[in-house]
């Protein structure tokens, strides 16, 4: 289904803020950490 123009998708700052703690605490696995940094490359960075 193709992408309507304008429609990017933004972590929310809570979800960001989880997944950058994830990031940080080795005792997630490496799929996880995927799963995490994808979620703050759609986050909105902070101006």
């Amino acid at each position: 289904m193709p992408k309507k123009p304008g429609s990017k998708k933004i972590t929310s700052p809570r979800v960001a803020k989880l997944a950058s703690e994830i990031l940080r605490d080795g005792r997630y696995s490496s799929k996880s950490k995927s799963v995490a940094a994808a979620a703050l490359a759609q986050a909105k960075g902070k101006k």
